[in-house]
């Protein structure tokens, strides 16, 4: 069992009391010292992997605030903070994460692949300088996965493709696609884990049988916001229009955890909302206090 992290973005908005349209972006402007401590805070309580506050450093992300010329720049400091926060532990794995374009939860607003795999290639690149794995968050249809992997080919190192599912029904993706439709992706790219992320932690269940059938590792890392809000579609929406439940604390989290360990998950972690208290109780649980 490889103990993933929990929602990076929440955490810092919790910490700094603010919420931009460049949600976790902002903290590597206004305070990285927050992000080193978000990390440092997660891998104490023994998680396994340390995710790159890169999520939402894109193109299109960027270009509305006037930061497009800085995005390499964001992008290795974020990588040199996961980095240190690793290095002073000890041990972890570094997994770069990749954002959706367009915007979460919204694939129909993604570039076609070839598009945004042109995108995510250079940011690839800049992070295998630093990062052990990439990480693709929260792709909404076959398509935007497509992207992803494709524009992550280049490098060399593995990549994790981590797949957001319909709240109502977690046997297909937010895009309304069967989940088994991803299959064929699996084969042609080979990611060397596939993950359900960024779901309500029901949904994900639901879906993690279907996912076991692709033959290739898998695992699973839910949010605890009570669903997607309506007006959350569009670059330039903050995150605090979103409201977390209150009915997952860490031991309700951890069940849901027992559930996706047995059906064979491998990885195991938290999205949005999922704290480092959710983290140890799973640490506590699957590798001993």
């Amino acid at each position: 069992m490889l103990i993933l992290d929990g929602g990076l973005g929440q955490e810092l908005i919790k910490r700094s009391g603010r919420a931009t349209g460049l949600w976790s972006t902002q903290a590597l402007l206004d305070a990285p010292e927050l992000v080193r401590a978000v990390h440092d805070d997660f891998l104490a309580v023994g998680a396994d992997v340390v995710t790159t506050d890169t999520y939402s450093i894109l193109p299109d992300r960027l270009e509305p605030y006037g930061l497009l010329d800085r995005m390499d720049e964001l992008v290795e400091l974020a990588c040199t903070i996961a980095v240190a926060s690793r290095d002073a532990r000890g041990s972890g794995i570094v997994a770069g994460s990749l954002g959706p374009q367009g915007f979460s939860y919204q694939p129909d607003k993604a570039p076609p692949a070839a598009q945004a795999a042109a995108a995510y290639a250079p940011l690839a690149k800049r992070q295998a300088q630093f990062v052990d794995v990439h990480i693709l968050e929260t792709m909404a249809s076959v398509d935007q996965a497509r992207g992803g992997l494709m524009g992550c080919a280049e490098t060399g190192l593995p990549v994790w493709l981590s797949l957001t599912v319909d709240d109502s029904d977690g046997t297909k993706l937010r895009s309304g696609e069967p989940l088994e439709t991803v299959f064929p992706l699996i084969e042609e790219f080979k990611p060397a884990v596939v993950n359900l992320n960024c779901s309500l932690p029901e949904v994900v269940s639901q879906g993690l049988p279907v996912l076991a059938q692709a033959g290739v590792p898998f695992g699973a890392y839910a949010n605890g916001f009570t669903g997607i809000h309506a007006d959350f579609n569009k670059v330039g929406a903050t995150v605090d229009i979103m409201k977390a439940r209150q009915d997952l604390g860490p031991e309700a989290y951890l069940n849901f955890a027992k559930d996706w360990a047995a059906m064979g998950a491998t990885h195991i972690g938290g999205c949005c909302e999922v704290g480092p208290d959710h983290i140890r109780a799973l640490v506590d649980h699957f590798k001993g206090a």
